[in-house]
This record gives structure tokens, C-alpha cells and sequence, in this order.
């Protein structure tokens, strides 16, 4: 067991209260709309308005990173929504206006607008995913205190911390993670080359929400798949019942066959029963 997974221990502790429930394991991408996935995950001819009614028929998942970037009324989630059957889970990332331009500051409006529209989503909205800015540091742990106390207590969130004094131990950052706790608030772990300091295993709600990011094929992209099957495997045996896997590339044609990779390792090690994607003229290294 690596320190890491060690400091994880602590935070599983409380986990055995849902080990009758069903595994609940999201592997997906973080966008949909890929004309390049035009006969590789789509079929030929796919016109870019039906993407989704496509993607939601090869994945069980999606990371939202669109409504970052644009509000939508809740009309068009509730087009969107309708497309998928109840498994599926929309995991919609918090507006910019929130996290970056306002920096959790004066944004009970935009937060208002947000939390109404993705309720159309209903039982197909997963955890949500509040990323802070690289600026956003431990000293304005207050604001995030705050901002996170004020959130609807039945909207599942996991945040994403990014700025480095996150992942170092001080009083600050401990008392934030167990805030995080008491409010059954997740913490995105994010795997990126070159911010190792980010995989900071440290689960505070009964969910993992990983986002992966490979190297467009490298050998070891999959080393660090098979290292993460393995490490949610212990924790599923430790009780942990909601995961979501999300795998992101520089050159996003990559992605869908990452995850078939990880589902088919899923599948395997874990004794899950999880469809992988139908892909064609997808380029893999298995």
C-alpha cells in the first residue's frame, strides 16, 4: 500500500455503511460534441445534432465542461437529459462566472441559475464538479468555506482543488477537507502528468470522482489505468459505492479508447458487468 493510499484509509473509515448497496461506476469523457469521432465512435454520416443520442448509447457517463462555459435554461437540459436512459449520469462542471471570473464571491445569482437549470437532469444528474482556479489558494479557505455551507445540502458536489498549498499539510487545509466531510462534499482527484501533488487520494463523500488525463497513447497511460482499477477495486472492498472515471486527452480522438480499456479492466478485476464502446478506426495499444 503506497502512502497515499494510506492517507486514503482515514476517509474510507466511514464507508461500510453502504456496502449492500450497489456498485455504481461511471467511466465516460468530457464531451460529446467530436466531429472527429465521425466513424470512430459515431457512425458514419452522424449529423453533429444527434451526437449525444449516439454518445449516450456507448458510454454510461459524461463530464459536462460545457455549462463552464455557457448557462443553458433548463429547457435545453431537459432536452439533453432525455436523450439517456436513468443509469446515465451528467456530471455538469460550475460556471466559469462562479469558480474563475468571481472566485466564489457575490455569486448567488449565477449560482441560483445554475443549480435550477441542471435540475433538469432530474435522476440522471450525477456529483457536480466545482474547479477552483490555480489562483485560488488555503488563504481564501474562508470564501470557500462560505460559498459550500450556502449549496442546497441534497446537490451532490465534488470540488477541485488546484492551487499547490492545497496538497500540503497545514491547519487550514486540514480543517477544509473536513469540512468537506461533515458536508459529504467529494474532492475531485485529478492524474496529470507534471501535478502529481493533485492525485491526493483524500475521499470526504461516498463517491471518487476522478479525472484522468493521458498522453494520447502512451504505454503508460494504461500502467496508470491498471494502477487505478486496482487501487478502486480495495476501495470498492472497503465499501466505497459511487465512482466516476473521467478520461480526458490533449487530442480527444484518444479518449473513447482509453475507456474502453479502462471499462474492459473494470470489468475484469472488479467482476463488473459494464458495456465498453463499440469503436471503429479507434488507434488503441491493446
Amino acid at each position: 500500500m503506497s502512502s497515499d493510499d494510506k492517507i486514503t484509509t482515514a476517509y474510507l473509515s466511514d464507508f461500510r455503511n453502504y456496502e449492500k448497496e450497489k456498485i455504481k461506476l461511471h467511466v465516460g469523457c468530457a464531451k460529446w460534441g467530436r466531429k472527429d469521432w465521425i466513424g470512430k465512435v459515431y457512425p458514419e454520416g452522424t449529423k453533429e445534432k444527434d451526437f449525444l443520442s449516439h454518445y449516450v448509447k456507448q458510454f454510461n457517463c459524461i463530464e459536462l465542461n460545457s455549462l463552464f462555459y455557457n448557462l443553458q435554461p433548463k429547457t435545453i437540459i431537459e432536452n439533453w437529459a432525455s436523450f439517456a436512459d436513468d443509469d446515465f449520469r451528467f456530471s455538469p462542471k460550475f460556471f466559469q462566472g462562479i469558480s474563475h471570473f468571481k472566485q466564489l464571491q457575490n455569486t448567488e445569482r449565477e449560482t441560483d441559475i445554475f443549480i435550477e437549470s441542471i435540475q433538469g437532469f432530474n435522476k440522471k444528474l450525477g456529483y457536480s464538479f466545482l474547479q477552483l482556479s490555480e489562483a485560488f489558494a488555503p488563504n481564501r479557505a474562508d470564501v470557500l468555506r462560505k460559498y459550500v455551507q450556502q449549496l442546497p445540502r441534497d446537490l451532490k458536489v465534488c470540488v477541485e482543488l488546484r492551487h499547490e498549498d492545497w496538497f500540503k499539510n497545514s491547519s487550514i487545509v486540514n480543517d477544509t477537507f473536513d469540512l468537506f466531510r461533515q458536508l459529504e462534499i467529494g474532492t475531485v482527484i485529478t492524474d496529470t502528468a507534471g501535478r502529481r501533488d493533485c492525485v491526493h487520494m483524500k475521499l470526504t463523500a461516498p463517491v471518487a470522482f476522478i479525472r484522468f488525463v493521458g498522453n494520447n497513447l502512451h504505454p503508460t497511460d494504461f500502467t496508470r489505468i491498471d494502477n487505478w482499477v486496482d487501487r478502486i477495486k480495495s476501495w470498492m472492498d472497503k465499501g466505497l459505492r459511487e465512482i466516476y472515471f473521467y478520461i480526458h486527452n490533449h487530442d480527444e480522438i484518444n479518449s473513447p479508447g482509453l475507456c474502453k480499456y479502462a471499462i474492459e479492466r473494470f470489468n475484469k478485476k472488479c467482476g463488473l458487468n459494464l458495456k465498453p464502446p463499440k469503436l471503429t478506426n479507434v488507434n488503441t495499444l491493446f
